[in-house]
């Protein structure tokens, strides 16, 4: 899509085809044709002993990542967190009334947000998604909440385990679920806008062409997407799947995960 001088290129692709893709993605334009922003969800796959909800992850993350689009454009100066606190409260009252919502594992989603407007770049991360910011000079900084990735494996062992001691807790992990004070817990911060050349946003699906696989860094991911499309790194990552590398963490996650990468080249 071509917006003025602004490129946006966006791709989601489920791990498996008969099953939904639990990510969401998005990216509003305001009709000021000033600054815009862009929501990346990565929907927590329930476990199979359920979530105390009726609904499917799909369906949070299309309510959540809805209103987080709407918020992040029509309320451009409130802050990201409060964005993300009434995305989380209005998605909790619709269906607060039908399921438990104290369900460790209530439907949930990692969470990018970015808004950008002519003097700045705020950003919001939350879990294990990942955000990059490049420089009109080229460097790739990463913006990422590494708070899962530097939990010990032993904490990670089991669903039971990551539940009851590690999720949505004080030295653990946070992710979007039903709880809007979650969004205190999240990285966030600002860049001058002339500081920002292009954003790349990225759900681990489609960042394990790093993390798991190191194909290369951050700098080289966002190169080849800027060149390429994100729908060559997504190609990327599924050749490594199917052909069965193991990466660097052997056995982390799913063998195909839903894959999400949104560009924006401002």
């Amino acid at each position: 899509m071509q917006t003025g001088r602004m490129r946006t290129e966006l791709v989601s692709e489920p791990g498996d085809p008969d099953r939904p893709n639990e990510d969401f993605a998005s990216v509003g334009l305001p009709a000021s044709g000033q600054g815009g922003a862009l929501v990346v969800l990565d929907g927590v796959t329930p476990p199979r002993t359920g979530t105390g909800c009726l609904h499917s992850v799909p369906w949070f993350t299309a309510r959540l990542g809805g209103a987080l689009t709407e918020l992040t454009v029509s309320l451009p100066d409130v802050p990201l967190t409060e964005v993300l606190a009434e995305a989380i409260s209005r998605t909790a009252e619709s269906h607060a009334g039908s399921c438990d919502l104290s369900h460790p594992r209530t439907p949930q989603a990692t969470v990018v947000l970015a808004r950008w407007s002519p003097a700045s770049v705020d950003y919001l991360v939350l879990s294990d998604s990942v955000l990059l910011a490049e420089s009109p000079a080229g460097a790739v900084t990463p913006l990422l909440d590494e708070r899962l990735s530097l939990l010990p494996r032993s904490a990670l062992a089991t669903d039971a385990l990551v539940d009851a001691t590690v999720r949505n807790k004080e030295g653990g992990f946070f992710t979007a679920a039903a709880d809007p004070s979650v969004a205190a817990r999240a990285v966030t911060g600002s860049l001058p806008r002339g500081q920002v050349r292009a954003l790349l946003a990225l759900t681990d699906g489609a960042a394990r062409w790093v993390e798991r696989f190191a194909q290369g860094d951050w700098s080289d991911c966002l190169a080849l997407v800027r060149k390429e499309g994100p729908q060559a790194l997504v190609d990327r990552v599924r050749d490594l799947e199917r052909n069965g590398a193991e990466g660097t963490v052997p056995g982390r996650g799913k063998r195909h995960d839903d894959a999400t990468a949104v560009f924006v080249e401002l």
